[in-house]
């Protein structure tokens, strides 16, 4: 199917490994330009290139979306390097895990400051361009938001703030012509995953086919999911094929969730 999205330009955040990238190469592949960010350099490079091997324009822009401001100089370069901007991907941000009471305020600051806020104030200076081009925002959130755990208190709250902030802004989203939508990831096969199948694998002594499968059951689903899924998903939602999608929370997590 031809998605209709060459020579879009999309802004990715989180972009140097894992979902990140796999959302801009998949965008890539349909013909998309991409700003790419990130806090690695190097990593940013690598994916960089491998958008301009498929024949796309890619710039980086390495920064920490923590810092008030830093939004303002990266929505500038998207502007100065491509013209426009059709679609944000606001992906950036992982937060710290642990007992609830051994979590410190600091820890609880620096979820909320790269997993929500940071996204606040990147739609707040992007907006414009978006409603310019009548393009698409994504957020990027997860299903700890509708299903807490305790080692997740953070997570589990980042996520649903992430999901509310983004089904409120889908009504601005009608007004302005400006697609809005969240993604709820379930266990995705990133580095953060293979670390916990290493863990284990080390204290027990079991090879990966099993550990993969006791995990499989412990989460109950069909399978755990690619960077693939989710990129070729979110380039199909905001494509002319999925604008009728608007002011959603999308779960994909492989049937995880068990709330509707």
């Amino acid at each position: 199917m031809e998605l209709g999205l060459r020579n879009k330009v999309a802004l990715v955040t989180g972009a140097s490994r894992g979902i990140g990238a796999g959302i801009a190469m998949a965008l890539a592949d349909e013909g998309c330009d991409l700003m790419l960010t990130g806090r690695d350099e190097a990593a940013l490079k690598a994916v960089a290139a491998d958008v301009v091997k498929k024949g796309r324009k890619a710039a980086f822009s390495v920064l920490d979306l923590r810092n008030e401001g830093s939004e303002k100089p990266l929505v500038e370069a998207v502007r100065a390097t491509f013209g426009r901007l059709d679609i944000l991907v606001n992906n950036a941000g992982a937060t710290k895990r642990g007992d609830f009471f051994t979590l410190t305020d600091a820890d609880w600051q620096d979820g909320f400051a790269l997993k929500f806020f940071a996204h606040v104030r990147l739609t707040r200076e992007a907006w414009p361009m978006l409603k310019a081009q009548k393009g698409s925002l994504v957020t990027i959130a997860g299903i700890g938001g509708k299903e807490p755990e305790p080692p997740f208190t953070i997570g589990s709250s980042v996520n649903a703030a992430c999901v509310a902030f983004t089904k409120a802004l889908s009504d601005v989203g009608k007004a302005d012509g400006v697609q809005v939508n969240s993604i709820n990831p379930g266990r995705v096969e990133t580095e953060r995953l293979w670390r916990r199948f290493r863990e284990t694998m080390q204290t027990t002594g079991k090879d990966e086919p099993a550990v993969r499968e006791e995990y499989r059951q412990e989460f109950n689903i069909s399978r755990f999911g690619t960077v693939k899924d989710l990129g070729s998903f979110i380039a199909f939602l905001v494509s002319p094929h999925g604008r009728w999608v608007h002011g959603t929370a999308i779960d994909i997590d492989g049937g995880e969730v068990k709330s509707v």
